[in-house]
């Protein structure tokens, strides 16, 4: 658990995740350059940018997607926030933070790369800075109550047909 095992779990998934859309393609070699280029830039330090690991929360049936009311960005967006070096790679850092922001146990994670984003934001560094993020699809279990941490405003689930308008989470259909 290191810098270097969450930067090669980064680079190992980008490898492998083929986007259909060529804009995902693009952003695939450009987050593959910035980590040749960045060897402890999956962590919070490396103020040009940093890899972040998100999670796109379904229910189990996956009808609904969990969203945070984010305090610093003003938006639904999806849990998630960054890497730490005890987080032996970015899917296990993912899964921490969906835990930790939805308050939910026994989540289940796919460990596939579900998409990527990019975020120009001024985080907790409190300079402008990239955030990189790495999204991991996570299922609730049935029943799943979520409770809201410090980390957001409000916290509810949202049909993924009926997000609200200003809601920033990627949604692919499967």
């Amino acid at each position: 658990m290191s810098a270097e095992s969450l930067h090669a779990s980064a680079t190992e998934l980008l490898r492998r995740w083929r986007p259909a859309e060529s804009a995902d393609a693009s952003l695939r070699e450009a987050l593959l350059a910035f980590l040749d280029s960045a060897p402890r830039g999956c962590l919070r330090e490396n103020a040009a940018g940093h890899i972040t690991a998100s999670a796109v929360v379904f229910s189990h049936d996956g009808s609904e997607v969990l969203l945070t009311l984010h305090p610093r960005v003003g938006r639904w967006i999806q849990l998630g926030g960054h890497c730490e070096e005890g987080d032996a790679t970015v899917a296990a850092a993912a899964l921490r933070e969906a835990t930790e922001e939805s308050g939910i146990a026994d989540l289940a994670l796919e460990p596939e790369l579900y998409g990527a984003q990019a975020h120009p934001i001024t985080c907790s560094l409190g300079v402008p800075t990239r955030h990189l993020d790495l999204l991991f699809r996570i299922t609730a279990p049935p029943g799943a109550v979520p409770v809201r941490s410090a980390e957001s405003t409000d916290l509810r689930w949202w049909p993924v047909d009926r997000l609200p308008p200003d809601a920033d989470v990627l949604i692919r259909q499967t």
